[in-house]
């Protein structure tokens, strides 16, 4: 039944890297598998958003040919298709040597609902959380690793989104929300969004509500935005009322790994370890738990 994806699956063979998270290096149109330096092993990414397609436009985003708007409509029978060609890979044994994975990765770290996009722009949003929940449980991939929504949460107020938030919950999930900056204005320069403080939260409560929740932050110098004293402030400001008014315990944080592929990519510049760690100390002050890649 899925003899045809396996052979595209070894066909189109790559190695895998921690540089390298292009979409369709296994050949397959919704699974990706990643080597993901956050993780500290191979994460399988699962890609809604196959027209490129997102409701925002960050900076920093490797995205080629990125646009806006939303993902289109899954084909649900060949994701089906994938995942089980995907699957039957890891317990056959053959997927990491077929991706030359050092063996010190050779570990599934997590399920990633994530992409070329924004993932939960995707219609029957929780019908596919089922899917590839319950074939990852067949496969016995789950639950022994993480099962994750990497999301910007622009859209938690809506009910098809509330209602995926908790079918993740019931297979112990958990979302990374994304907050690139402390204001209005500074989104607005990285992710291009138009949310204030105010409605963040908003949609930070749903989230944290409905499942277990973090934040997800994305650090860097950008000329039009300096990481400097004035960039902070407002970052720790609100990371305050996020405590104060959300379920939220933990922060990740991160900086930039591989080239933008937006106009501003040569704008940016990644962050170093002693500067990323003095502001994770700031935010620990705040009772936050901070983890650093």
């Amino acid at each position: 039944m899925y003899a045809v994806l396996r052979i595209t699956f070894i066909k189109n063979m790559k190695q895998l890297s921690t540089t390298d998270h292009s979409r369709d290096i296994a050949g397959l149109k919704y699974v990706y598998p990643v080597l993901s330096r956050r993780a500290g092993g191979v994460s399988i990414g699962i890609n809604f958003n196959t027209n490129n397609a997102c409701n925002w436009r960050c900076v920093y985003c490797q995205v080629p040919d990125l646009q806006r708007g939303v993902a289109p409509l899954i084909d649900f029978t060949v994701l089906e298709k994938e995942l089980h060609c995907f699957f039957q890979q890891l317990k056959a044994g053959t997927f990491y040597t077929q991706f030359n994975v050092p063996e010190s990765l050779q570990q599934i770290k997590d399920i990633a609902l994530s992409g070329n996009g924004e993932p939960t722009s995707v219609q029957e949003f929780a019908r596919a959380i089922d899917l590839v929940a319950e074939t990852a449980l067949h496969y016995q991939v789950l639950p022994r690793c993480h099962f994750v929504l990497i999301t910007n949460g622009s859209l938690m107020h809506q009910k098809n989104v509330q209602q995926g938030l908790q079918r993740l919950h019931d297979y112990g999930g958990e979302v990374w929300f994304k907050i690139d900056g402390g204001n209005l204005d500074g989104r607005k320069m990285i992710n291009d969004c138009r949310d204030d403080n105010e409605r963040i939260i908003e949609k930070l409560q749903y989230s944290s509500q409905l499942c277990h929740s973090k934040i997800q932050t994305c650090l860097f110098d950008y000329p039009r935005f300096p990481w400097n004293e004035q960039a902070q402030e407002p970052f720790l400001q609100f990371f305050q009322q996020i405590k104060a008014q959300c379920d939220i315990q933990d922060v990740m944080l991160y900086t930039l790994a591989r080239p933008s592929l937006q106009p501003e990519a040569h704008e940016l510049r990644a962050l170093t370890s002693t500067e990323m760690q003095a502001f994770a100390q700031k935010i620990e002050r705040l009772g936050f738990t901070v983890s650093v890649t």
